[in-house]
């Protein structure tokens, strides 16, 4: 199969090529970062083409995929798994800029590409689009805000595709890590400050960007009338909470 993977030059994106490539399929690895990229291809060989792309460029997103359209006959799957989280910061004192980084990429580069790709998966009849979101989509927690927002926008993305590909042969699927170690994830987060990212998984088990490659790769081992909408993935170690109570003096009423 023809595959194309977003953010493809580290973490889960990293991974997920060289399972594939390895698994005999052609895939087609995006990223920012060229000379990681080519470090990806000598490992993995003619089966990885790599190509640098910028997923919140829409022209070029267009062109990349016309591009493989023309030479290598379609795209029969599409991992959309280039996001970030920046900051961790409340609402009130983040950063704005911060703020249009991810919905720039989360948000739009995930439309961008699958724009390009659906209308020939929808004239083959065939294909499968994987997003990938979190359980921060799913579960608030302080200093999410528009990360989080961003990640349930994937979710229901999904979700609305999935309802305007009824009768077609193309499967939609998110995918919702929770606490996943061995990336750059948090140290991006926390604008390089390894220390902080590393506190995060300290006396833990997290998942891995291995755990993510093989959930794809059993995905798409599943018959053609089979289609997971979504799976929500976390770490033994992790689990949902209850709901934050903070306790401070009545509040008095400032018209009595």
């Amino acid at each position: 199969m023809n595959i194309v993977v977003t953010g493809a030059s580290a973490g889960f994106g990293e991974a997920i090529s060289a399972r594939l490539c390895n698994e005999g399929h052609r895939v087609f690895a995006t990223a920012r970062r060229a000379d990681r990229l080519e470090a990806l291809a000598r490992r993995c060989g003619e089966r990885l083409v790599a190509s640098t792309l910028d997923v919140r460029d829409a022209t070029a997103v267009k062109q990349f995929f016309a591009d493989i359209e023309r030479q290598y006959g379609g795209i029969d799957v599409l991992v959309n798994n280039a996001g970030l989280a920046l900051g961790i910061e409340p609402a009130y004192c983040a950063s704005l800029e911060n703020w249009e980084a991810m919905v720039d990429t989360n948000v739009k580069g995930l439309m961008y590409c699958t724009h390009a790709a659906l209308p020939g998966m929808v004239e083959r009849d065939r294909g499968w689009i994987f997003n990938l979101g979190s359980i921060a989509g799913t579960y608030p927690y302080p200093g999410s805000n528009v990360y989080g927002a961003t990640k349930a926008f994937v979710h229901q993305f999904s979700l609305n595709l999935r309802a305007d590909l009824a009768g077609k042969n193309v499967r939609v699927t998110t995918i919702e890590p929770g606490l996943c170690g061995g990336t750059e994830f948090s140290i991006t987060r926390f604008q390089g400050d390894r220390d902080r990212a590393k506190a995060l998984y300290d006396d833990t088990s997290p998942l891995t960007a291995d755990d993510i490659a093989s959930t794809i790769s059993w995905l798409l081992s599943l018959p053609p009338n089979v289609n997971i909408n979504a799976i929500e993935m976390m770490p033994t170690s992790q689990a949902s909470g209850n709901f934050q109570v903070v306790r401070t003096p009545a509040v008095q009423d400032s018209a009595a």
